[in-house]
């Protein structure tokens, strides 16, 4: 057993020389032997072996950006429940009653997003909205 405050933080010292070092070391030999070509081809963006088409500056839904905002809630909602779940014995029914209160909240918004439509991705085009009801003509004239 170690006995002294430096035999005991001792490894992780080591350990955060050792990933220092290492990481150092491997960008650092990525900069010396690597190649340093510039060209068209390689300063364009890669996009899954796809040509690149359109602008970078297009602008996206606010659908998409209410997506990755219910995604952090929901995400700090769990991690708020891995602690609950270790006290959990020791707060007894108040530690419970605020666990439901704090679910009661999330889902209550969470809910009132979905009602409101945030979640739904589906949009239909102009043109599908005319061409709906000659399909469901020629479905009822068969």
């Amino acid at each position: 057993m170690p006995t002294s405050p430096i035999e005991t933080y001792f490894p992780v010292l080591l350990q955060i020389v050792i990933a220092t070092v290492l990481a150092v070391g491997l960008v650092g030999a990525g900069f010396v032997l690597g190649k340093r070509v510039k060209n068209k081809v390689k300063d364009q963006p890669y996009e899954c072996g796809i040509d690149p088409v359109g602008s970078a500056k297009e602008r996206f839904s606010v659908k998409f950006y209410l997506v990755a905002m219910l995604f952090i809630l929901f995400d700090i909602e769990a991690i708020f429940l891995y602690p609950w779940a270790v006290v959990y014995s020791d707060l007894k029914m108040f530690g419970f009653v605020e666990m439901l209160l704090f679910i009661v909240l999330v889902l209550s918004g969470f809910f009132y997003i979905w009602k409101k439509g945030a979640l739904n991705w589906a949009t239909e085009m102009p043109s599908e909205k005319k061409a709906g009801p000659k399909v469901e003509q020629r479905v009822n004239a068969a």
